[in-house]
């Protein structure tokens, strides 16, 4: 493996997920300027996420029904051989 290509300052992180208030602490390099108080007491940096796997809809099995068919037929009318 090459030397000194990984970073070497991991440190406890929480990473918030904004769309259900979701919180998970894990080690990261990832900075941030935010802190919040966790569940042991102690300050740890707050990394703001949009969504996480409590949320994403192919963690959570929540199907979103994607229009396919409407989306071929609309490309096949505008560039389609005549």
């Amino acid at each position: 493996m090459k030397q000194g290509i990984h970073p070497q300052n991991y440190r406890f992180v929480v990473f918030k997920d904004m769309s259900n208030g979701t919180s998970f602490l894990t080690r990261s390099t990832a900075g941030s300027k935010e802190t919040i108080k966790w569940e042991d007491g102690n300050e740890y940096p707050l990394i703001k996420l949009e969504i996480s796997n409590t949320s994403h809809p192919f963690y959570t099995g929540q199907k979103v029904l994607v229009d396919t068919a409407g989306r071929i037929d609309k490309f096949n009318k505008k560039y389609g051989k005549k």
